[in-house]
């Protein structure tokens, strides 16, 4: 899911800041890999940067939080990367998006110096704050930075000391167990910690016993209701112990009203004017109120279950999209809108139409939200409503739906992603080529043979020609081996370089699909003169080789 790609971007940045740690040790700045390290991790911030304004990293002693989710964990004291910063007092960094380059490299230079201790009286606070970065915030445990050095064991030593009397309530009873005999008894005083918990036990066995003997009562006031009146009171207020019980995070009463109202629907003697009222209380917890009081206990992280939420949701009639996509543009957090997500996959399969509304929301976020939960439900109908979204101002949207289109696969999505091959934008332009490969029909790996053969192609960035080729692998035909053997033994006196990026592509392209027949000719490219020529010839021919 779309769990996220936003999260999956933010581990990404940790897995090359990691990566940076190691290299800088390794390497000196004007070595080729500490160049290409820099610029690899500045592609990962600029990937996340496409979802978000902010990258903001909270800081655990083992773990580093991005917004609630959990995106690096390490028990081990070596290579730690989040006790490198909670040591030093960092307990949250964030990164703006205007983040640059040289920020970057310098920040990088940062968590190095540190590690290494080549600076024994600077620690990571003080060489940011005199870095005065204009895009990196910082908060720091002040309290921490006052402690000495010795912190750590007196801290384990206070907590020992100041255990909490439940605590030796526990142990207390448990030793009373392996004891044969017991002479004297010491009684542990409740501390107040203790008694709230008790109350609030209480309080829960209290409010559950008093739910279910209103319902009980409700359902059998409606076993003897007689006119529309009585009725229109018992949904009534079978609706308002729906509502009361979401609101306290209590799904599972509420579950178990709509369980109870469908078993009834479902007994044939029971009159049709009867279940015309009974439909409303199945309907009531898809309604605007209820799905507003449901997002609201989504975000507050009372953890609700997976399983009972999905249950719930099974109970939900077309009539819940709409609040649901509304409630999509509001949430805080990352498991609540996975959680709604969800949710409209399940309920979009019921009305695509009604999903499809939420196609234009003035939210781009929700767009891409909807364009996802469209892709996920596969319905071939959805292309219609997808292809009006191609030309969406937000080119994170147009990636989504390029994405999707491909996933869906009909033919008539062909001559948009042909299209979109031409945008000015090289994302658009890779997106679209991946879509192509995805949908692997011989149409689409004619369009894709047509435009790496097209001269004005050949002037493109290697990297972007080489994701064209990449997708040319997906077919191992013979049309395409023949192009690719064709394009390897190419030569040209004129524009040279630019004929040798291209026979690199054919190299790593052949590597992919593992072609043994073009080994000859890859020995040969193998002695070329121009480096990335010879570095692609002898990566394929390992590959084919050895299966690499």
């Amino acid at each position: 899911m779309e769990l996220l790609e936003d999260i999956k971007a933010a581990k990404d940045v940790i897995q090359a800041l990691l990566k940076a740690k190691k290299t800088f040790r390794m390497y000196p700045e004007n070595n080729p890999m500490y160049t290409k390290t820099v610029e690899d991790a500045y592609v990962k911030f600029r990937n996340f940067f496409d979802y978000r304004d902010e990258l903001t990293l909270k800081i655990k002693q083992n773990e580093i939080f991005c917004d609630s989710e959990q995106i690096y964990h390490n028990p081990q004291k070596e290579d730690n990367l989040a006790l490198f910063f909670f040591k030093d007092g960092l307990r949250e960094i964030a990164f703006k998006k205007g983040f640059s380059l040289k920020e970057l490299e310098e920040f990088l230079k940062i968590l190095t110096v540190d590690y290494d201790r080549e600076v024994s009286d600077d620690d990571v606070v003080t060489l940011l704050w005199e870095r005065d970065f204009q895009n990196i915030r910082y908060i720091v445990d002040e309290a921490f930075l006052t402690e000495e050095e010795d912190y750590e064991d007196k801290a384990v030593k206070e907590v020992k000391d100041k255990a909490p009397e439940a605590d030796e309530l526990i142990k207390a009873y448990t030793d009373a167990f392996k004891e044969e005999s017991v002479k004297d008894i010491s009684i542990v005083p409740l501390t107040e910690k203790d008694l709230h918990t008790l109350v609030k036990e209480l309080e829960k066995d209290t409010y559950d016993s008093k739910v279910q003997k209103l319902i009980e009562i409700l359902y059998r006031m409606l076993s003897y209701a007689e006119s529309p009146g009585d009725y229109e009171d018992v949904v009534h207020f079978l609706n308002d112990a729906i509502e009361f019980s979401i609101r306290h995070g209590d799904l599972e009463t509420a579950i178990g009203i709509m369980k109870r109202t469908k078993d009834i629907l479902d007994v044939p003697s029971v009159s049709a004017n009867v279940k015309k009222y009974l439909n409303l209380v199945l309907s009531f917890p898809g309604s605007d109120t209820v799905i507003k009081f449901l997002g609201e206990l989504l975000d507050s992280g009372t953890g609700i279950e997976e399983k009972v939420f999905d249950e719930y949701v099974k109970f939900l009639d077309r009539n819940a999209i709409q609040p649901f996509i509304t409630i999509l543009g509001e949430l805080k957090t990352i498991p609540a809108r996975k959680n709604v997500i969800n949710a409209l996959i399940s309920l979009g399969k019921k009305d695509v139409q009604s999903l499809a509304k939420g196609l234009y929301d003035s939210r781009w976020y929700v767009v891409r939200n909807i364009i996802y939960i469209l892709g996920k439900i596969g319905d071939k109908k959805a292309v219609d409503y997808l292809l009006k979204t191609v030309n969406h101002s937000d080119i994170r949207v147009r990636k989504e739906v390029i994405k999707a289109l491909g996933e869906l696969g009909t033919s008539g999505v062909l001559q948009t992603l042909k299209e979109c091959l031409d945008d000015p934008e090289v994302q658009i332009r890779t997106s679209a080529a991946r879509a192509l490969g995805n949908i692997g029909s011989a149409a689409a790996k004619s369009i894709i043979l047509q435009r790496v053969s097209d001269a004005s192609f050949m002037r493109n960035d290697f990297s972007e020609k080489k994701e064209f080729y990449e997708v040319l692998s997906r077919w191992k035909d013979s049309d395409v081996v023949e192009f690719l053997m064709k394009t390897l033994k190419k030569m040209s006196f004129f524009r040279r370089a630019i004929n040798d990026e291209n026979r690199a592509c054919a190299a790593y392209c052949l590597g992919l699909m593992g072609n043994k027949d073009a080994l000859p000719m890859l020995y040969k490219a193998r002695d070329s003169k121009n480096k990335l020529l010879r570095e692609h010839a002898y990566n394929a021919i390992k590959r084919i080789e050895h299966g690499q």
